[in-house]
């Protein structure tokens, strides 16, 4: 039901327009130059929920796997059965790199992303970071028909390895089989007690 409200046209139709409540036009002010990265799971709603919460907060949503596949002009799958999955890496931590030095935007990033230390470094110094956690049964349900993702199989094994590193994002929000504006309007909750916080540490 929540897709026939919600559309990829309406939300990129909207990725542009001024913040128009309070609150967000509050969050855009206190994020200056700082992004709001997305981590997580593939499975775990970034792209879905980074693209709404662009335009709510009337700032560009960027998918880092997507800017992967336009930089190296074939799909992601490709450059792991081409050229292995540190070729990968290297290449996606300069994408993050260079998307991270143009905020503010909301950023998707890959799954694997956190594994490069100084990524997460880059995300600590220039965004506010969100994990998107999702449950395991979740991540397989969305993931059990994906065929574009090189490590769909193997997402039982590589939570508990990631996880420790999502759970040093600044905020973690459940993303859950809730409508994807629901989980939105958590995040923009979530954002402006960080933000406030942060504000009042520093005074």
């Amino acid at each position: 039901m929540e897709a026939l409200i919600w559309n990829d046209s309406m939300v990129n139709s909207a990725l542009l327009k001024p913040a128009e409540k309070g609150t967000e036009t509050a969050i855009v002010r206190a994020l200056g130059s700082r992004s709001v990265v997305l981590v997580g799971m593939m499975g775990a709603g970034k792209s879905s929920v980074g693209r709404r919460l662009g335009a709510r907060l009337g700032i560009p949503f960027v998918d880092a796997d997507t800017e992967i596949e336009t930089a190296a002009g074939m799909s992601i799958s490709e450059i792991f059965a081409q050229h292995g999955e540190s070729y990968f890496r290297a290449g996606e931590a300069r994408v993050i790199a260079r998307l991270l030095a143009h905020g503010p935007q909301v950023v998707a990033t890959g799954g694997g992303s956190v594994m490069d230390a100084n990524t997460r470094a880059l995300i600590r110094a220039k965004g506010i970071s969100i994990w998107l956690k999702a449950d395991l049964d979740v991540l397989l349900k969305r993931t059990r028909r994906r065929n574009d993702r090189p490590l769909v199989d193997k997402i039982k094994d590589l939570l508990p390895v990631r996880e420790p590193l999502y759970a040093e994002a600044d905020i973690t929000i459940q993303s859950r089989d809730e409508p994807h504006e629901m989980i939105v309007d958590e995040v923009i909750a979530a954002l402006a007690r960080r933000l406030d916080a942060d504000k009042e540490h520093m005074s």
